[in-house]
C-alpha cells in the first residue's frame, strides 16, 4: 500500500517525540512492505519563527494532499502573551477545521506495567480501557463572536458556544458506531442542567440512539463525569461530549494512564472511496519547552498515534495492532522514560523509539 504521510514536528518535545514515531511508522512500512511517502512541513511556533503565521499556506495545501497528517505538538511560552489568533495554537485549530476533522478519538488504556505510574490506587485503574470521542470543529473554541473589547473597567471578553444538530448527530453516530466494535456502551457528556446547547446536545443523542438499538446509552453531567472518572473510572466504555468539555475530560485520563505521555489521538473526518477515514494524529501533551531538547520526553502517545493512523486512515489493522503489542513489551520491559516512573535508570526519548522497533522486528 502506499502511504502518503505529511509530518509536522511542530515545537518543542514535539521534534523528538514526532522523530521516534517516524522511526517506527518506517520500521512498519518497511516489515509489512508498503511503500512509504513522507514530506514535512511547518506549524504553530517554528512557523511563526520562519514565516511570521502558524498556519503557513504551503503547509495547509500540503495536508489536503496527504492520506493522513502526524503532528508533535504547537505552542511556547514566548508567544503566550500573544493574540489568540496570532499564537501557535490558532495554527492547529485552522488546520483542524480545513480537514474537516471532526471528531477526535482519544483512547485511554491502564496498562498492567504501569498501574503503579497512576496516583490513584490500583484496583481503581487496573482494567480501565475507553476511548473519549471529543467534537472538534465546533463549540467555544470556534463559535463567533468572540474577542476582547473595551478599556479599563468595562473591559470585556466574550466567547460563543453554539452547536448545530447537524453537527451533533454526526458525532454521536461516529461514537455508536465505534462502540459496536468494542463493549456497547455510550456515556454521552453534557451540561443540560444549566447550558442550551447542552439540552440541544441530549435531545439530538437520544433521537439519534434508536438508529443503534443494540447499544446502551446513558448521560451524565460533566462535572459529575470527572468526579466518576476518578472515582469509578473501568465504568466507561465510550464517552462522547462537545470540545471543551473533551479537551478537559481527555486530559484528567492521563491520572489513568499512568502519564499524559501515553495519551494518543485521532482527529478524523468523512470516510473517503476507500472506507479509510481522513486524519490528523497528535499526542494529547503539549510542547513541554522545559524538558524540549534533553531527550527525555516519552515518545509512546506519538508512537500510539501512528497505530491510530494505520488504523482509521490506513485500514491497516494487523500492522496498528503490532505496534500497539511492540509498545506494551516495552513497558514490560521496563525501559520507559521518567515520567513512568521506572524502578532503574530511565530511558531516553531515542532508547524508547529504538526499543518499539526492536520489538516490531
Amino acid at each position: 500500500m502506499n502511504l502518503n504521510v505529511l509530518v509536522l514536528p511542530g515545537d518543542g518535545i514535539g521534534q523528538e517525540v514526532t522523530r521516534e514515531a517516524v522511526r517506527v511508522l518506517k520500521q512498519v512500512a518497511g516489515k509489512f512492505h508498503h511503500k512509504l511517502t513522507l514530506t514535512e512541513g511547518l506549524l504553530g511556533g517554528v512557523a511563526i519563527h520562519n514565516v511570521g503565521t502558524p498556519l503557513p499556506e504551503e503547509t495547509l495545501q500540503l495536508a489536503l494532499e496527504a492520506d493522513a497528517t502526524l503532528l508533535g505538538a504547537v505552542g511556547l511560552p514566548e508567544f503566550d502573551s500573544w493574540l489568540p489568533e496570532k499564537r501557535p495554537e490558532r495554527g492547529l485549530l485552522g488546520l483542524r477545521k480545513a480537514l474537516g476533522v471532526y471528531a477526535n478519538l482519544r483512547p485511554v488504556r491502564a496498562y498492567a506495567a504501569l498501574l503503579d505510574s497512576s496516583p490513584l490506587k490500583n484496583h481503581l485503574v487496573e482494567g480501565v480501557d475507553m476511548i473519549i470521542v471529543r467534537e472538534l470543529t465546533g463549540g467555544l473554541y470556534y463559535g463567533t463572536p468572540r474577542g476582547i473589547s473595551g478599556e479599563g473597567a468595562e473591559t470585556r471578553g466574550v466567547n460563543t458556544m453554539a452547536y448545530s444538530r447537524w453537527e451533533i448527530e454526526r458525532i454521536a453516530r461516529m461514537a455508536f458506531h465505534l462502540a459496536r466494535g468494542r463493549r456497547r456502551k455510550v456515556t454521552s457528556v453534557d451540561k443540560s442542567n444549566v447550558l442550551e446547547t447542552s439540552q440541544l446536545w441530549r435531545r439530538v443523542v437520544i433521537e439519534v440512539a434508536p438508529e443503534f438499538p443494540d447499544l446502551e446509552l446513558d448521560h451524565l453531567f460533566v462535572d459529575n463525569c470527572a468526579m466518576q472518572l476518578i472515582l469509578n473510572p473501568r465504568q466507561f466504555d465510550v464517552l462522547v461530549t462537545e470540545n471543551m468539555f473533551g479537551d478537559i475530560l481527555s486530559d484528567e485520563g492521563a491520572v489513568l494512564a499512568g502519564s499524559i505521555g501515553m495519551l494518543p489521538s485521532a482527529s478524523i473526518g468523512e470516510r473517503r472511496s476507500t472506507g479509510a477515514w481522513a486524519g490528523l494524529y497528535e499526542p494529547v501533551h503539549g510542547s513541554a519547552p522545559d524538558i524540549a531538547g534533553q531527550d527525555k520526553a516519552n515518545p509512546l502517545a506519538a508512537i500510539g498515534s501512528v497505530a491510530a493512523m494505520l488504523e482509521y486512515s490506513f485500514g491497516l489493522k494487523q500492522e496498528a495492532d503490532a505496534v500497539n503489542r511492540a509498545m506494551e513489551t516495552v513497558l514490560n520491559s521496563g525501559r520507559v522514560t521518567a515520567d513512568l516512573k521506572p524502578a532503574g535508570k530511565p530511558a531516553t526519548t531515542t532508547e524508547v523509539g529504538e526499543a518499539v522497533c526492536a520489538a516490531l522486528r
